[in-house]
């Protein structure tokens, strides 16, 4: 299933001219194509993603590498990650304001050129697939909240043994 690459942040604070401004929101391209090496943000709206996207942004920002924040949504289910609230299906646009809203609430993002990509599956291998595409130097996460993960397997658990770069689990 195709799904749209990444899309820049356009008017970013720092004011960069990122080479993939212009690109409409819903262009299929690869995020190679417009990001060089990103740290790559994992992001569900759990207390432990919003630590993670603090410290990928951190990260990003002490690399010089841009930060690409994928969110991962099951196919057919929507529900908000803090309410438990079921949602109808969020657009493109509507998605990509949530994200920015929630960055901008864990760190200042002037300086670090973001790109937003949002894909529908099982996470890991999403997330995984992310990474592998856009050529990460790193993919962080947050560590998984619920114990019985612990025992039966977790995003965190299967990233470590198939993601082909350095995966960072924060707490």
């Amino acid at each position: 299933m195709d799904q749209p690459g990444p899309t820049p942040i356009p008017n970013q604070p720092d004011g960069a001219d990122s080479p993939a401004q212009g690109r409409r929101p819903d262009s299929a391209c690869e995020p190679r194509a417009v990001l060089d090496h990103p740290v790559v943000a994992g992001y569900d709206g759990s207390p432990s993603s919003r630590h993670a996207l603090a410290y990928a942004a951190g990260m990003s920002r002490r690399l010089a590498r841009p930060l690409l924040v994928v969110y991962v949504s099951q196919p057919g289910v929507y529900c908000e990650p803090l309410t438990g609230a079921v949602l109808g299906a969020r657009d493109q646009q509507e998605t990509e304001r949530w994200l920015l809203t929630e960055l901008d609430e864990v760190c200042d993002r002037g300086g670090i050129e973001v790109a937003i990509l949002t894909r529908r599956g099982n996470p890991a291998r999403e997330l995984a697939a992310a990474a592998a595409e856009a050529g990460a130097d790193a993919l962080v996460i947050g560590a998984p909240g619920q114990r019985w993960h612990h025992l039966a397997g977790s995003v965190p658990g299967w990233l470590a043994r198939h993601a082909h770069c350095p995966v960072i689990v924060v707490p």
